[in-house]
Parts: C-alpha cells; structure tokens; sequence
C-alpha cells in the first residue's frame, strides 16, 4: 500500500465562472479569474492499494454521491487502479458556498498521483482537478490565478495559469459567514439550471468574458478600487442570472444583505472594501492589509462568524 497526503486551500473567484459549454469535461462557457487563501485548507490522504474503496469527508463516511465524484476522478486518471482509500478534511465548513471543492479536488489529485507514483506535470493536473471540480483548475496554485475558457473541444488550454504570486499584493479577504451550513442547491445543479432557463444567461457570459483582461490588468498594476469595482459587478451579475431563472434561483441569506449593505457604508467612510459572493450565502469582501480589522469589525453584525484570509501558496504534497 502506498500513501501520500496533500493540502490546497480553496481559492474565491474575483472574475466569476458560471455555466459550462462541456458538462463531460468542465468546460466553462467563460473565462475567471481568482484569488487562493490561506489558511483555509483541506488535507487529502491517498492509500493506494486498499481492501476496498472507501472514502471519508471531515470524519464521517462520504455520501454516495461525494464518493461517486472522487472514484470517478481517479478512475479517470488510472483506468483498472486498484481500490482507494480517501480521507479528505476541511479546516472551513463544506459545501457552504466556501470553494471547499475547489480545494478538495485539488488536494485529490496531488495525493492521488503522489501515491501512485508520481509522474504528471501540473499542467496535467490542473486539467484533471477542473474535471473534478472546476475552480479546483484554480486551487493547484498559488496567489493570482487565471482560468480561461479556451477554445480547444478537449480542453487541453482551458486550467488554471498563475498570473501573480501570493506575496505579489499585500491584500486581505474577509469572509463574512452569515451561515455556515450546506447550501439547499449545489453549485453544479444550481448553474445547469441557470443556463437551461434564465434568459439573462447569454448576456452574462458576454459580460464575464470581457472583464477578465481587465480584471487581469488590475491585478498586475496593484489598483484595487479597479479590481474591486470588477469583482462586485461579476457577483451581482451572475447573482442577477440565477434571479432571472425559472423557477428563480437565491442564494443569498438576510445577513447576506447586511453584509453587502456594510461593505457600500464602509466605502462611504473612505475605506477600500469591495464584496462577492460564489453559489453560497457568504460574504467575502477584499481590502488592503491595513484595513481588514476596521472590515471585519462592521461585517462582524451581519454573521456567525468572521474570518480574515490573506494569499495562499500553491498546493503541496506534505507526505510521499
């Protein structure tokens, strides 16, 4: 039996992704942009060689359908594998709209490989989380990350590609969770069903594609009020293309609201903070270093809980 454990953290887009044009491979319909942080994290051990597969999900048995999308992945990565063991941990709640599949996915299939002996360049990585996950693409990397769409009908050109290192900016996102529990509606279900009947999808993916360069540009020259008035707009807009489907789609809590409302007070008292949100009711707002306290102070009305993230480096192999 070999073993290996590896740890990504989850990464929050700043330019959104939303909408697949390939459910098979996870292809997007448009190209993103995000941030990874730390500390957040999840921790992945690999048993290659098992009795039987089997799979845990932060101390408890794996559902039928967690464990069906991880055996899934690796069979795709090792046609007739033997059976697998998978513990997989998160140090943030799951499934509440906190990129804990990104990381997850990404942790996977690190240990995955490391355990079966190793071999595949990141690259080949990156493209095996996004089928896994597809923000996962994002989370095998540190800092800066950019996912585009690509063009190529495999998606070999479409995983993440780092744009800038974690220590490239000294900026902090503080994560408002207004409700920590399982969302009613995963991600994966709520965006098909946002494609398949809003009839603002269309115009959402135009948009979503055309601040990326922009996006790209902002973080490069370190001008934060540009990137932040970026990432505001790509949440609500994608937010207003889940509004705009049938049956109508809402991710958002009261303390969501508060949350968002503190954000637009603390720029009218001079503060650089800009919100999003991801398929989930929490709020994450970015700041510069300096301000995260005064941040966090006013977001702390809104939620259960507030937390201060800063950039995270790539995902690792931690033991091989």
């Amino acid at each position: 039996m070999r073993t290996a454990t590896a740890t990504a953290h989850p990464n929050i887009a700043l330019c959104k992704y939303w909408g697949k044009r390939d459910r098979g491979r996870n292809l997007p319909t448009n190209g993103s942009l995000s941030l990874t942080l730390a500390p957040f994290q999840t921790t992945t051990t690999v048993r290659w060689g098992a009795p039987v597969d089997a799979a845990t999900l932060d101390g408890r048995a794996a559902s039928t359908d967690e464990a069906r999308k991880m055996f899934a992945l690796l069979d795709r990565m090792h046609p007739g594998r033997p059976p697998v063991a998978i513990d997989t941990a998160n140090s943030f709640p799951t499934a509440a709209g906190l990129a804990s599949s990104a990381s997850g996915f990404a942790a996977l299939v690190l240990a995955a490989d490391a355990a079966a002996g190793g071999g595949r360049s990141l690259e080949e990585l990156a493209r095996l989380a996004r089928v896994g996950s597809g923000s996962a693409t994002r989370s095998l990397h540190g800092g800066w990350v950019e996912w585009p769409r690509g063009t190529d009908p495999e998606g070999r050109d479409s995983h993440g590609v780092p744009l800038a290192p974690a220590e490239h900016w000294d900026v902090r996102m503080v994560v408002a969770v207004v409700r920590a529990g399982r969302k009613e509606t995963g991600s994966t279900e709520g965006m098909n069903h946002t494609v398949a009947t809003s009839p603002f999808f269309p115009a959402w993916v135009d948009a979503a594609e055309a601040d990326v360069p922009e996006a790209r540009d902002a973080v490069r020259t370190r001008d934060l009020e540009r990137l932040g008035a970026i990432m505001e707009r790509s949440a609500m807009r994608m937010h207003g293309s889940m509004l705009g489907a049938d049956p109508w789609l809402c991710y958002f809590a009261p303390g969501s609201l508060l949350a968002l409302h503190a954000v637009r007070g603390l720029r009218r008292d001079g503060v650089g903070a800009w919100a999003t949100m991801d398929a989930g009711p929490n709020v994450k707002v970015l700041c510069e270093s300096n301000d995260a306290a005064r941040v966090a102070a006013e977001l702390s009305e809104a939620a259960e809980r507030v937390e201060v993230l800063a950039p995270g480096g790539p995902a690792h192999v931690t033991v091989a």
